[in-house]
């Protein structure tokens, strides 16, 4: 985080000069970080944030204890969440679905794409177990109604039912539903539309601050040469190339 305002400074300060890079030493950029005070309370509570979002219930419990660090959160609503989503992460939707009901009923009542698309995770669950007769039936009665309201919906239904046409799945142009990530993205979105109605942030802020690190960092590759960082896991400054 600090390394980010370090670079948005130092964008700041090459803007008016020529053309040519500059070259900043690694002594340089690691004693402007020096002078960056960052409190370790924020760091706790950016972890602690991006435990409880994540759903890593065992670890924020740990953390508080070791940190002192209170969540923004009751972490049994953690427990409640990430039941949900191993659920739908498990192709058991209707079990997911009364979870969601139970924690708020107003989840799924206020949010007709989320409940359209659990709906349809349920038809895939059907394909992909061989329940053909169930499939169709369950389309019609269940999804084809929302799709005559909504053309989005008709498009990701119509793409849905084209799985049954194709014994070999793997020629299947929309195959793609049936592997693990199509219920990866359900899952996070469920997991999104809880956080939400429980007053929480769906997204982590330490992703966010990565993202905006490397967007800093290729920023300033047009303009200096100065001590990066490749590897995100490590954080190690590699020297600049001159």
């Amino acid at each position: 985080m600090s390394l980010f305002w370090i670079v948005i400074r130092q964008l700041a300060e090459i803007e008016a000069m020529a053309t040519s890079k500059k070259v900043i030493t690694k002594e340089e950029w690691e004693k402007k970080l020096k002078d960056v005070k960052i409190r370790k309370e924020d760091m706790n509570k950016l972890v602690m944030n991006f435990l409880v979002t994540e759903g890593y219930v065992d670890a924020a419990e740990k953390f508080r204890l070791e940190s002192g660090t209170e969540p923004d959160i009751d972490l049994a609503t953690i427990t409640d969440r990430m039941a949900v989503k191993k659920a739908v992460q498990s192709g058991n939707v209707e079990d997911a679905i009364e979870k969601v009901n139970d924690l708020n009923p107003e989840i799924l009542d206020t949010n007709p794409q989320l409940f359209f698309h659990l709906q349809q995770q349920r038809l895939i669950e059907l394909i992909r177990n061989g329940k053909v007769e169930e499939a169709l039936e369950f389309a019609q009665e269940e999804l084809a109604p929302r799709g005559e309201e909504n053309q989005s919906f008709l498009e990701e239904l119509e793409k849905t039912v084209a799985l049954l046409a194709f014994e070999d799945v793997s020629n299947c142009p929309v195959g793609e539903l049936l592997d693990i990530s199509q219920r990866l993205k359900t899952a996070s979105e469920v997991n999104a539309a809880i956080l939400t109605s429980q007053s929480h942030e769906k997204d982590p802020k330490l992703p966010s601050l990565l993202k905006m690190l490397i967007w800093a960092q290729n920023q300033l590759d047009e303009k200096a040469a100065y001590p990066r960082i490749n590897d995100l896991s490590t954080a190690k400054l590699e020297d600049p190339d001159v």
